[in-house]
């Protein structure tokens, strides 16, 4: 783990404890070790962040290309570890990344949904299946309320404030499937991905996979 990641955890830690009412529940539920896929709904460009402070692994992530070309955004992304993502087609580069740092134990947090949605879910991509389903790794599943503002900088909302809650789900894996799989079977998988993410959430954060009354997590 690296100084800098470390400088940025620490300040991020500190700046939720300052501005905002922030509580984290499942942390016993992260593994201490072993391969790990963090997968989270996506509410704020700043989710990233919040993961780093919410889980205590180093978690590393892929952020699309065009925002290391910022010159706030660039560096700090590269002190948090995070690797540029082509979203324009298949980033063959990024997946090497992705599947080199698994098969070190590492641990990648990934946002099924491809882009961030306040209002809500949205319908998963596939591509965190078809990582999950090379690397065998576990899929730890993550539940974020509150952050929609924080980095909408035409709000002003230059700091997190208000209440944040960070709820960990059980860790889970994907059944073992041989061979090249359908679209159609990667998006079932992908979707069975976010309804655990789902059950982590209230019903106003559930969009596209809203939970049976009386589902726990």
């Amino acid at each position: 783990m690296s100084i800098l990641y470390k400088t940025c955890v620490t300040v991020q830690r500190l700046q939720v404890n300052v501005t905002a009412n922030w509580k984290v529940s499942g942390k016993e539920n992260v593994p201490p070790g072993g391969p790990l896929i963090v997968a989270s709904n996506h509410l704020s460009q700043c989710d990233p962040s919040y993961l780093t402070i919410g889980i205590n692994r180093w978690i590393r992530f892929l952020a699309k290309r065009e925002l290391f070309d910022n010159p706030i955004a660039g560096p700090l992304l590269y002190w948090y570890g995070a690797y540029p993502l082509n979203r324009g087609g298949v980033d063959v580069a990024a997946y090497k990344f992705a599947m080199s740092l698994l098969k070190t134990d590492g641990t990648l947090a990934l946002f099924p949904e491809g882009t961030r949605n306040p209002s809500g879910l949205r319908k998963a991509e596939i591509g965190i299946v078809k990582i999950a389903l090379a690397s065998g790794a576990p899929i730890l599943p993550v539940g974020l309320t509150g952050t929609e503002n924080f980095g909408n900088w035409s709000r002003g909302a230059f700091f997190p404030t208000g209440n944040i809650r960070f709820k960990i789900g059980k860790p889970f894996s994907l059944p073992s499937i041989e061979g090249k799989i359908s679209n159609e079977v990667a998006q079932s998988l992908a979707d069975s991905i976010m309804n655990r993410i789902s059950m982590l959430l209230p019903e106003s954060y559930q969009g596209a996979y809203p939970t049976p009354k009386g589902s726990e997590s």
